[in-house]
């Protein structure tokens, strides 16, 4: 964000934001792959920014309107985030859209072995990961006005063609495990269950906040990929992590001795959320499992893409990118049955 456009944010939250004044500085955060975020520093407080990346996107991706309004419908609910304060559709502020929310002060971990913890409060910061995302999938969807916040029915099926075609227009070399999981998956299709509920998108470790000085989940953020779907997705989709190995990104818990940290098995972790969902259990785990890794090595793909293009909100974009044929083949690992 230029001086220019600074120039003209601070006038327009004055004249838009409750409260809003003196607007100092818009400091960019490091982390994130889609959609750059600012802190903004103001006579009247800190705040948070978040935007369109400028260039050419694809048409369904980065849709900041959509963020918004499932934080305002989620304000007065069991699911914990930012209070939202304003949606921005008018580009010639900062040269994008965009919305802004309160400041929330917490922690983000992002290495899920939570390394220096006491087991204690490892075991606490994984429930209330699994307490929030089973809220997530219990809300009342007409209640708060999110009835038509995505298509019902099919979700698998409608998802599979969406990330396949995501993936074939961001493909930036061929990936023969990639090819080989999306043949699978579109083979092994589950059939449609009927259920309905929120879904996240991207519900994982580092996109939710504790408190500064208490293993409580204080916000979940980055809603940019929700909508209405099936539970299940979000629920494999985290789970993922005790499938994938440390490392400098997408770190997992593979060989990690769990037990002696105090983290749940992911066996257990499932279980706790099935009680709390009112799930008896889940047939055909490793399709969902396998979905997951799909969909991620196609988003990480998109990642890649961007970051050839100059347009990525991080320059750890190509090291994001590199994932996508790892992701692939722990999804044929799986298939295998060594995953």
């Amino acid at each position: 964000m230029d001086e220019a456009q600074i120039a003209r944010l601070g006038p327009y939250l004055e004249a838009h934001v409750p409260g809003f004044r003196g607007l100092r500085a818009a400091e960019k955060f490091s982390d994130g792959q889609s959609n750059p975020t600012f802190r903004l520093r103001a006579e009247s407080g800190s705040y948070v920014l978040r935007r369109k990346p400028p260039g050419e996107l694809l048409k369904s991706a980065h849709a900041v309107d959509r963020e918004y309004r499932v934080l305002s419908a989620l304000a007065e609910t069991d699911v914990p985030v930012a209070r939202a304060l304003h949606l921005c559709a008018d580009d010639s502020v900062i040269g994008s859209m965009f919305y802004v929310m309160e400041f929330v002060e917490g922690r983000v971990f992002w290495d899920p072995s939570l390394p220096g913890m006491e087991p204690q409060e490892r075991a606490a910061i994984y429930d209330q990961m699994n307490l929030a995302l089973a809220a997530i999938h219990t809300v009342n969807l007409e209640a708060v006005g999110l009835s038509d916040f995505g298509r019902t029915g099919s979700y698998y099926e409608r998802q599979y063609a969406t990330w396949v075609r995501q993936y074939r227009a961001t493909e930036t070399g061929a990936i023969p495990a990639m090819e080989r999981i999306i043949d699978w998956l579109g083979a092994n299709m589950v059939p449609d269950d009927g259920r309905v509920s929120l879904v996240h998108g991207d519900y994982r470790l580092d996109n939710v906040m504790f408190a500064p000085d208490a293993p409580r989940l204080i916000a979940v953020m980055d809603w940019e990929l929700s909508t209405l779907g099936h539970p299940l997705a979000d629920l494999a989709y985290q789970c993922m992590l005790w499938r994938m190995p440390p490392g400098p990104v997408l770190s997992g818990l593979q060989g990690v001795d769990r037990k002696a940290l105090g983290l749940p098995t992911e066996e257990d972790y499932v279980a706790r959320y099935c009680a709390r969902a009112g799930i008896a259990g889940i047939e055909n785990w490793d399709f969902y499992l396998v979905f997951g890794l799909f969909r991620l090595a196609a988003i990480v793909q998109g990642v890649k893409f961007r970051g050839l293009q100059g347009n990525a909100s991080s320059d750890r974009a190509l090291q994001v990118g590199a994932l996508a044929a790892p992701l692939a083949e722990k999804a044929c690992d799986i298939l295998d049955g060594h995953g």
